[in-house]
């Protein structure tokens, strides 16, 4: 019985965060001329891709589509990095303050990005970077939840692996390379997943810094261009338009969501 609620309650939650995205996919394929006489927002009688047609000639989706990506890609190689030698520092080193720093950085998790946007911004500025791609990135290059995640991960592997690899003549670099990378592989595809989701969807911060068509990401240029519409009249390109933006993420997860739920259960994430 307890099982049963719980599928039940499963599936109307996933029924609750389906609409919106439903409504979307509707609308989108819906004419210009249906969206104002429709009386149910899910039907629609003529299906058309006129909405996505105007979207792709209206909008510098290529453009949008490349900032994305260099921005994604540049913000998840360096939180890597930067990720991994911290976590192998906090578990496997030993140094003065090393409790107290850890701290510090799990009080980061705690702190809501959106505070740190004017100083964040205030540094930007003095470094002459606003309106760049860089501007966007580097205050993601640091990422105290991809840290506590590799750490916690890294502490799990056997000391004894660690002493036998620098029996072998192995340096610490190499035996982090050798050792610990391939048994976090689960978490750092955890890690990567949720990096790329959420800088694929940011919004705030590349609104903030960008001013140039040449340096938003496609977050800032939808909204701008929904923005442009002064009636409801035009909703079938917009939604076309977010159809196109979040299509990427939709299509990974169909594909790979059996690695995207193994993935977060190896990495320990509930």
């Amino acid at each position: 019985m307890h099982r049963l609620l719980n599928q039940i309650a499963i599936s109307i939650l996933a029924l609750i965060f389906a609409v919106p995205l439903v409504w979307a996919a509707v609308t989108s394929i819906t004419p210009a001329g249906e969206m104002l006489t429709r009386s149910n927002p899910f039907a629609v009688t003529q299906p058309t891709f006129a909405n996505y047609t105007e979207a792709w000639r209206t909008i510098p989706f290529p453009v949008y589509y490349w900032n994305t990506l260099l921005i994604v890609a540049g913000v998840l190689i360096v939180q890597l990095l930067t990720a991994t030698l911290a976590a192998y520092a906090f578990a496997r080193l030993q140094f003065l303050g090393q409790g107290l720093l850890f701290i510090l950085f799990l009080v980061q998790i705690m702190i809501p990005p959106d505070i740190l946007i004017f100083p964040n911004y205030t540094i930007m500025k003095e470094l002459h970077l606003i309106d760049t791609k860089w501007a966007i990135m580097i205050p993601f290059w640091a990422s105290s939840f991809g840290i506590f995640l590799l750490r916690q991960t890294f502490k799990q592997i056997p000391y004894e692996l660690d002493e036998a690899s620098r029996v072998d003549g192995c340096r610490w670099w190499q035996s982090l390379w050798h050792v610990y990378l391939p048994s976090a592989r689960p978490t750092y595809v955890a890690f990567a997943l949720i990096s790329i989701s959420t800088h694929w969807s940011n919004f705030m911060w590349p609104l903030i810094v960008t001013d140039s068509v040449h340096n938003r990401p496609l977050t800032v240029g939808i909204a701008i261009f929904a923005q442009s519409f002064e009636t409801g009249a035009q909703w079938g390109t917009v939604t076309a338009a977010t159809m196109m933006v979040i299509a990427p993420l939709l299509i990974a997860f169909f594909f790979f969501q059996k690695q995207f739920v193994e993935s977060f259960m190896h990495a320990g994430i509930k």
